[in-house]
């Protein structure tokens, strides 16, 4: 189920909050448990047994680690076998595919059947199987074992208040990556106000507006570039492309983490910030610290700072940084492109350290080269194999012809209609717009138009958006 269909929005989000709401304060947990299981299983019904037994896991670890409090073996052995389990569901569902498809490559021959995980003739496991949003509640759960270990906090006695941490629909399918230490007292005893349910309204219809009015919208023009041949492709659509999918992806996303923190507003939570504005960061070490917060805050408190962090030396560090941005880019997906990924965003980060000694470089300069940079990335990203990728950035940097026929006719779509125009412009205005409302929602400031913007959004989003199954993207990795 997407937030942004209809059947959600008329339908589940009315029906759930009605219940909740009405419900006694001892069976609110209950309802979010078994609202998460719903809206999880809505289009996927078989998956949601594996985060059940990744909640069971972790539930269960927690309780025997409680037990032997102040032992530290078995409590080591409990949190190992949380670790372990966790990141087996998700080599399993998630890897396992691109292990069999190297593996068939190292042999030279077809040992492992892809599509049916077929292992010397024995069926094991269809390759095709990926639960929605599994590195996401995965990562979630374990943040719980883990942080027990370390006695940042206290033990979850209560199966349906931990299973109701887990299975928060708002934020189960694409984040932001709630730890439980961010939730821990809110779940227990959290309070729902008028103003809050308000805050959260309002939050979710900004989310739903970047979703709907501008991702969904720009999508298009990188989806079209996307399926031609990039020879066939001029270097201005190329730049246009990337561009587009650069500002689809932030305002997709950020879009969600909006109505998932919106949401939990609505039930008395607050979610951690998930963005704050990473395309004007002045370095690769800045944009991180910007955009996806959640999941580069979990990174660091459970990979990075274990590592070492910088606490043994700059070559250490730097082997740190590498190793904390190959896992990321590993967690975003089963393919070399998302590794290489996380790499150059892990190389560039070490270039960001050097990059505050030079007082003389300008601010814009900074951020300028800072968002070529992560677009760049981008089409890494994106792409479907390195040599796509590697085609597509040649295309763009090396292939450079000064044809003003060629310039001409890739702009031809946004100046030959006016309607397209029109469009065109009225995005570019709504992106201005939503960012200003953005920056007054972080700044925590109220302009005169508070309230009518709104209604405008509400309005746009009802005879402009894009609407449907359009997932997104995140969900996918």
């Amino acid at each position: 189920m997407v937030f942004s269909t209809s059947i959600f929005i008329y339908l589940f989000l009315p029906i759930t909050l009605l219940i909740y709401y009405i419900a006694p304060k001892k069976s609110k947990n209950f309802i979010i448990l078994l609202s998460g299981l719903v809206f999880y299983s809505w289009g996927e019904p078989i998956y949601v047994v594996v985060m059940l037994i990744s909640t069971m896991i972790d539930y269960f670890a927690g309780l025997v680690m409680n037990h032997f409090e102040g032992k530290k073996l078995p409590r080591k052995l409990c949190l190992i076998v949380s670790v372990v389990m966790n990141l087996g569901l998700l080599g399993v569902f998630k890897y396992s595919g691109f292990i069999a498809e190297n593996i068939n490559a190292i042999a030279g021959s077809q040992i492992i059947d892809i599509n049916n995980m077929n292992f010397f003739g024995i069926d094991f496991l269809p390759m095709n199987m990926l639960p929605i949003g599994i590195s996401f509640f995965t990562f979630q759960s374990m943040s719980y074992t883990i942080d027990l270990y370390m006695g940042n906090v206290k033990v979850q006695k209560n199966p349906i208040s931990f299973a109701a941490f887990v299975t928060l629909f708002p934020q189960i399918v694409a984040g932001p990556i709630v730890r439980y230490d961010d939730v821990a007292k809110e779940l227990d005893d959290r309070t729902i106000t008028i103003d809050l349910i308000y805050d959260g309204i309002i939050r979710f219809i900004i989310g739903l507006s970047k979703k709907v009015l501008i991702a969904n919208s720009i999508g298009a023009l990188w989806t079209a570039v996307k399926s031609t041949d990039i020879s066939q492709v001029s270097v201005v659509s190329s730049w246009l492309g990337i561009l587009a999918f650069t500002f689809q992806i932030y305002f997709d996303f950020s879009g969600y983490s909006d109505m998932a923190i919106g949401l939990g507003k609505m039930m008395g939570f607050h979610f951690p910030e998930n963005f704050n504005y990473p395309y004007l960061s002045k370095s690769i070490s800045e944009f991180w610290r910007r955009w996806h917060i959640s999941l580069s805050s979990w990174l660091k408190k459970y990979i990075y700072i274990p590592l070492g962090g910088n606490r043994h030396g700059r070559i250490r560090r730097y082997i740190n940084i590498l190793i904390t941005f190959l896992i990321s880019g590993a967690w975003h997906g089963n393919s070399l492109t998302y590794i290489v990924w996380g790499l150059f965003h892990g190389i560039c980060n070490l270039f960001s350290f050097t990059q505050r000694a030079s007082r003389k470089i300008v601010y814009f300069l900074q951020i300028l080269f800072t968002f070529l940079c992560v677009t760049i990335g981008w089409i890494i990203f994106r792409s479907t194999s390195l040599n796509m990728a590697f085609l597509y950035i040649k295309h763009m940097f090396i292939d450079i012809q000064l044809n003003t026929t060629a310039i001409v006719a890739s702009l031809l779509p946004f100046t030959s209609d006016y309607s397209c125009l029109a469009y065109f412009v009225s995005l570019c205005i709504l992106i201005i717009i939503l960012f200003y409302v953005e920056l007054c929602e972080f700044r925590q400031k109220v302009t005169c138009l508070y309230l009518q913007r709104n209604y405008i959004f509400i309005l746009c989003i009802i005879f402009f958006g894009i609407w449907g199954q359009s997932n997104f993207l995140y969900a996918n990795f």
